[in-house]
């Protein structure tokens, strides 16, 4: 739509491709939070517990796309354009292994799946330059070449809906008191002084006095110093009751908006309260529309990339990244987690970047913590009481030493009767 940069003055509607800054913010969030979580191909089996799998398709195709976008560019404008359209699309280019190696994100508006005559499943992609240019203007590829994420699907199983459409009232409503706004404001004279007096003005005086007014308040002069004589008064205006309800109108429709999308007013800053903890707003969002997402485009790429699943292969958005400033949470947690015996000492080191110890790749616990099933057994079978210690034995008596001692009282008595005899 090419509309005027005036288009409220040309008694134009707002242009179609307005945009509520309430949908904007949801979305945002999303999308910035999305990428910030990075991406690990994990397996699970009962010997070896769950393990990173490195080098796999996944492992590689999540750590870089394709070679002109990184993860994070790829997820950021993945989940916008999910948020936006309800479907996100990706060509998958594979190798002479039929492996996924390159993920190709292209416009929503300008890709559809369509569905052949048997029922097989195409879709119809473009709107990207790039593949654009390496691969044609439009391509119509299989359905297993394309990573198609989509939300509800009201209408048909392929074509998912925004949550906007959901929340159409309130964008209309928040716009629509939006627009009124701008209309009166720039359209409307609503001065934010009147000069008042008791005293009989002509008309010629009065275009002179609001002549003068306004060159030391309007334009370059805003904010000079405007001398009165003969009884003016400047009188402000302030906000009214209308004012007043056109606020409450812009609140409720950004609350609802956010209500719809499933983001805490907290996490965009709209919030009268706040959270005790940046771990407990992130727990109540990941609880919610975060931890909502996460999965689905979990699931979604793990499907193209023939994963099992949860638990035994699948992958994880790790979510501890959006944790990252809260260092004593992080540590409290960790400590727990080991002094329980749940995790060993390398993994806690290894979350904050430091280099494994000997004996740290074996949990420990505490010596005075035994199985449930030991102390019953205990308590029904109590050990007996521990022996007492025999008492020392006593030393053989040395007869050198006896005769050694027998020598040493002669000669002490010897000399104290030679001293007496000198006396």
């Amino acid at each position: 739509m090419n509309a005027p940069i005036n288009w409220w003055q040309t008694g134009m509607s707002p242009p179609r491709s307005a945009r509520s800054s309430m949908v904007e913010a949801c979305v945002s969030a999303y999308a910035q939070t999305v990428a910030m979580c990075p991406g690990n191909h994990w397996r699970w089996a009962a010997e070896t517990g769950r393990q990173r799998v490195p080098n796999s398709p996944l492992a590689r195709t999540i750590k870089r796309p394709n070679d002109y976008q990184s993860i994070s560019d790829f997820l950021l404008n993945l989940v916008r354009y999910l948020l936006d359209e309800g479907n996100a699309y990706a060509l998958v280019v594979r190798n002479n292994r039929f492996e996924p190696i390159e993920l190709h994100l292209m416009d929503s508006d300008s890709s559809h799946p369509v569905l052949a005559v048997d029922g097989s499943i195409f879709y119809s992609l473009g709107g990207n330059p790039i593949v654009d240019r390496r691969f044609g203007p439009r391509i119509t590829v299989p359905a297993r070449d394309v990573l198609h994420i989509r939300l509800h699907t009201p209408r048909h199983p392929l074509v998912g809906e925004t949550p906007m459409v959901a929340a159409a009232l309130e964008l209309a409503a928040g716009n629509a008191a939006l627009s009124n706004q701008v209309n009166f404001f720039i359209n409307q004279s609503r001065p934010s002084f009147v000069l008042s007096t008791d005293a009989t003005l002509t008309i010629e005086q009065t275009r002179m006095l609001r002549t003068s007014w306004d060159e030391q308040s309007k334009g370059l002069n805003s904010g000079g110093t405007a001398i009165l004589s003969n009884g003016l008064k400047p009188s402000p205006i302030g906000s009214t009751n209308k004012d007043a309800e056109l606020a409450s109108i812009l609140r409720l429709s950004s609350e609802a908006i956010a209500q719809v999308y499933r983001v805490p007013l907290q996490v965009l800053g709209a919030a009268s309260t706040a959270y005790a903890t940046t771990e407990a707003l992130m727990q109540s969002w990941r609880a919610g529309g975060l931890g909502f997402l996460l999965n689905h485009v979990e699931e979604a790429i793990g499907n193209l990339f023939k994963l099992g699943g949860q638990p035994e292969e699948y992958l994880e958005l790790d979510t501890s990244a959006l944790l990252r400033s809260e260092f004593k949470v992080r540590v409290e947690g960790w400590a727990a987690g080991t002094q329980a015996g749940i995790f060993d000492r390398n993994v806690a080191r290894q979350d904050f970047e430091l280099a494994p110890v000997k004996g740290g790749e074996e949990p420990w616990v505490q010596q005075q913590d035994i199985p449930l099933s030991v102390a019953a057994e205990m308590a029904k079978n109590p050990p007996p009481p521990p022996a007492l210690p025999e008492p020392p034995a006593e030393p053989e008596p040395d007869p050198d030493a006896d005769a050694e001692q027998e020598r040493a009282l002669i000669a002490l008595f010897e000399k104290d009767f030679r001293e007496a005899l000198n006396a």
